[in-house]
């Protein structure tokens, strides 16, 4: 039968033969991850089902990212669990320190996950890897250590939205102003439990990066998975990243829809998600002059160096305002050392903001950059829910790197333009 690209991958992870939505398969998994928040709980129910060893040490990665540099004991116990489980069972991809990075950014850039995988992480933001051709998705601990120890797990075949996105890019829209724009259209259960497959030709000519940030935030929509179909920018990123592919991988022609949703984005400015859903998006202009006094550019959705480039882009001759502390946190060394080679730290440093070390930090409330009682961030993060990056009563206004970075300098949610 006609296969949508999540049917198609999950048909090459099983022995089953897919031939319908919400059929019940059970797959071998390319990949297992956990951080360092989900790892021990992962870890203590492999020892709880009396496993012993994992199925494979170079198919399992543990990163420790999101409260990394430990910020009290409990976070440093937390690493210290995974560390001692790590060196026990010889597991290859262990992150932590200066070669550790945010999760989402460090595996695609490592070559450790790529076309066609299934992979599976105790993190909701696991569906990034669909920017790259993987069916990718978030599970719980427990799942994870069944999967560590076994090397598969269940999935059920998720219904495909398919989402065409045409027109002419203007100049300040990114990747992520695609994703809120769709999830404004959808609403945050608009995909619950299903694929968000995307094409047309806006999505043909957008950077695996600009892909990457937008299949993130398919969990946002309540999205199983976000793909994007395996084209020459991928083959390219992957030859740049690792070994590398000579694959295709797209839908076929007929593939069935549960849905087709369609985007023009000719004319359209710069979005952001206002608080506190990633649903309630706007154009900049219909904000109004809204004081913010933080602004976070970074994590597993906009750290990467197109990210950096663009913020730099904005800053560069400009002062942040002194009402606002801007902080730049690159998801990797990586990115961090391309940054140096490029410039771009002096940028940062010349406008006034706080750069920091490759970590989840603000994104989750955890640490590097929390909002006090009534304060506002614009953040290139990807949820905005009440509390999540410091009090309840403080607002995050969700944005790409370009708005975040002109918001910095203004002092107030804005778009480049405005500057």
């Amino acid at each position: 039968m006609p296969q949508t690209l999540a049917q198609k991958i999950l048909q090459a992870h099983t022995d089953e033969a897919v031939r319908s939505d919400g059929q019940i398969v059970q797959c071998r998994v390319s990949m297992v991850l956990a951080n360092d928040i989900t790892g021990p709980l992962a870890i203590k129910s492999f020892r709880g089902m009396g496993a012993e060893k994992v199925f494979d040490k170079d198919k399992i990665a543990l990163v420790m990212d999101h409260f990394t540099p430990q910020k009290d004991i409990d976070s440093a116990n937390q690493v210290l669990i995974s560390r001692k489980f790590a060196e026990e069972q010889g597991i290859t991809h262990y992150y932590e320190g200066g070669d550790c990075g945010v999760e989402h950014t460090l595996l695609p850039e490592q070559g450790l996950v790529g076309p066609g995988d299934l992979v599976i992480g105790a993190d909701s933001h696991t569906c990034t890897y669909g920017g790259i051709g993987a069916f990718a998705t978030g599970m719980g601990s427990t799942d994870i250590a069944a999967a560590m120890a076994l090397g598969e797990t269940w999935l059920k075949v998720p219904p495909t939205i398919r989402v065409n996105i045409r027109g002419e890019m203007p100049r300040w829209l990114r990747g992520k102003d695609l994703m809120l724009l769709l999830i404004g259209a959808i609403g945050v259960d608009g995909a619950l439990y299903k694929a968000l497959e995307f094409g047309g030709p806006v999505i043909d000519a957008l950077d695996v990066e600009g892909r990457l940030t937008m299949a993130n935030m398919a969990i946002e929509a309540g999205g199983k998975a976000g793909l994007f179909a395996v084209d020459a920018q991928t083959r390219a990123y992957c030859a740049e990243h690792g070994p590398g592919l000579d694959m295709e991988l797209a839908a076929d022609p007929d593939a069935v829809y549960e849905r087709v949703v369609d985007i023009d984005v000719t004319g359209r400015e710069p979005v952001v998600a206002c608080p506190h859903l990633p649903s309630n998006v706007k154009p900049v202009s219909e904000v109004g002059d809204t004081p913010i006094q933080q602004v976070v550019i970074g994590s597993c959705t906009n750290g990467r160096i197109s990210d950096m480039r663009d913020a730099a882009a904005v800053l560069r001759g400009r002062k942040v305002d002194k009402k606002v502390r801007c902080i730049v946190l690159p998801s990797t060394p990586t990115v961090w050392k391309q940054c140096l080679k490029e410039g771009l730290m002096e940028v940062f440093m010349d406008a006034g903001c706080i750069v920091g070390p490759c970590t989840c930090g603000p994104c989750l409330g955890g640490h590097t950059g929390i909002l006090g009682d009534g304060e506002r961030a614009v953040a290139t993060t990807n949820r905005n829910f009440k509390g999540r990056m410091g009090s309840l009563s403080s607002e995050v206004y969700l944005a790409s790197p370009v708005v975040a970075a002109a918001s910095a300098v203004a002092g107030k949610v804005a778009s480049p333009d405005a500057l």
